[in-house]
């Protein structure tokens, strides 16, 4: 199946019933030091949000979505975050005034978004334990925190 195919799945109905590998990626980290790989998160479930220092949406969801990953992270849910700005100090600055806990990775090139279709920020990509996407979320308001924690939720062991 196609990620076009997945995507149009996905805008009539949150979570999919289709899944497919998702994308990998390893990406340096926001600060620069390091990198991050999502294989290293197999095994748990893992939210990969696409964000953008000028994205209004972003500025409730990430710390909301922090509050969620500390919750269950004992759980074995993890976010990770990709910043899509073409300066890392733009994403840094974001993050001095909402501050997460999770790891925030950089794709100035934009080479992983396009791989996961990503059409508008925010967006984000729930991938199972195996590795499999399984749901996508466009946008962000702060009331679609119940329906993402319990899919969340309903994937942890």
């Amino acid at each position: 199946m196609t990620r076009a195919l997945i995507f149009l799945l996905v805008l009539m109905s949150w979570p999919t019933q289709a899944s497919e590998p998702a994308p990998a990626f390893t990406l340096p980290t926001l600060d620069g030091n390091g990198e991050v790989s999502l294989q290293q998160y197999r095994g748990k479930v893992v939210y990969v949000d696409f964000w953008a220092s000028w994205c209004g949406p972003c500025r409730k969801s990430l710390p909301l979505l922090n509050e969620m990953r500390n919750e269950l992270h004992e759980q074995g849910f993890e976010v990770l975050a990709i910043n899509l700005d073409d300066q890392a100090a733009d994403g840094l600055r974001f993050l001095e005034r909402f501050p997460v806990d999770y790891p925030t990775l950089h794709d100035a090139s934009g080479d992983t978004p396009q791989r996961y279709g990503v059409r508008g920020m925010p967006t984000s990509y729930l991938i199972n334990q195996q590795g499999e996407l399984v749901a996508v979320h466009e946008g962000f308001k702060p009331s679609d925190m119940k329906k993402i924690r319990q899919h969340v939720t309903e994937l942890l062991p």
